[in-house]
């Protein structure tokens, strides 16, 4: 049996009297591209650097391929750390600081000339090799230093926000370029990321944190499809949550008692019971929109009132007030929201299988 790459077993950290982390149990499987999500504050990035040994967890066990390494430096673990903006060596080009750590290690110059034209062709570098960093873009600086830290093969590579200081169009290329080099290495990545949308497209699985714990853990589609508590559904993505207590309790299928009506949707493992308090998670993009007096179907619709109308380029998001108050908003097609208006009377129908039912905290 393959062991995992990294087995996270109670770790906890305190700075003086604020706890950092909380019991933090889990584990990344070889070859694993994991992004640790949450908010700034959330624990993520300490975190990472206690699996790179920059900090010391205050108790706990951290094992990387089965190796105890909870009170090892950095320098003595499988490790590699890539920051936030690269902090590549100002005095020194960019074959030079791609092949630093093997200078340090003593590698013979021939194998490291081999090597580093072998980093430089992975991230798409060839040819700048004696460029200064001063000389490069964001993006170049940024697959430098993934460069660097990957020329000496660690086993687990660690990224804190490496792509957060770039622009928009970079950053979605950068998170593309990423995934692929991790795919032809085969190489176990942890990524801490604040942006929703890049772990969604670059993971394995997600860990969201909050409060120095980890809320869920998934793969991007059952993080997506079927949180696990109204923050991780209200955070990952956009939402509408309607409020209510739970009404019914039935073979895979659970009904909720909101202020504008009743909607089922799929039991989601927690342990409910008849009047507890919940919510009803519904995607934008899972809402169809109706106009005029269609019947809705029992359980997965509401109707109301056009409030908003927000023109987006690609979609258009459109709010409805229901009764009891809640906005609803739908992401339509262009095409499909033409003509729409403020005030305009309209049905909300969605499939009971993209609703999701929510509490305030995962059981």
């Amino acid at each position: 049996m393959t062991l995992p790459a990294v087995d996270i077993v109670g770790v906890r950290k305190r700075f003086g009297a604020l706890t950092a982390l909380d019991s933090i149990d889990f584990r990344i499987g070889d070859g694993e591209f994991v992004s640790l999500l949450g908010a700034s504050g959330c624990g993520k990035s300490t975190l990472l650097r206690i699996i790179a040994g920059f900090e010391q967890a205050s108790s706990g066990t951290v094992r990387i391929y089965g190796d105890d390494v909870t009170g090892r430096p950095p320098e003595r673990r499988p490790t590699n750390l890539v920051f936030q903006r690269g902090a590549l060596f100002p005095h020194m080009n960019v074959r030079e600081n791609i092949g630093y750590s093997l200078r340090l290690r003593r590698w013979e110059p021939a194998r490291i000339r081999a090597r580093v034209d072998e980093m430089l062709a992975l991230v798409r570098l060839e040819g700048l090799g004696e460029r200064e960093p001063s000389q490069l873009s964001g993006g170049q600086a940024q697959r430098v230093a993934l460069a660097r830290a990957l020329a000496g093969e660690p086993r687990v590579l660690l990224l804190d926000e490496p792509l957060s200081a770039l622009d928009l169009k970079l950053r979605q290329q950068m998170q593309l370029e990423l995934r692929a080099i991790q795919k032809r290495l085969g190489a176990t990545f942890v990524f801490v990321t604040h942006d929703q949308t890049e772990a969604l497209v670059m993971s394995d699985r997600i860990a969201i944190m909050n409060g120095g714990r980890i809320v869920q853990y998934g793969t991007p589609r059952e993080i997506y499809r079927r949180p696990n508590s109204v923050f991780v559904s209200d955070f990952v993505g956009a939402t509408n949550l309607l409020d209510g207590e739970i009404a019914g309790v039935e073979p895979g299928r659970v009904v909720l008692a909101a202020a504008s009506g009743r909607y089922a949707a799929p039991h989601p493992g927690l342990a409910l019971s008849a009047g507890d308090r919940a919510s009803l998670s519904v995607r934008p993009e899972a809402i169809r929109l109706h106009r005029g007096g269609e019947a809705l179907p029992e359980g997965r619709g509401a109707s109301g009132t056009v409030s908003e109308i927000i023109y987006l380029g690609s979609s258009v998001r459109v709010g409805t007030r229901i009764a009891g108050g809640t906005l609803i908003w739908a992401d339509l097609r262009d095409e499909e929201a033409e003509g729409l208006c403020a005030g305009d009377a309209v049905g909300l129908m969605w499939a009971e299988s993209a609703a999701a039912i929510v509490k305030e905290n995962a059981q």
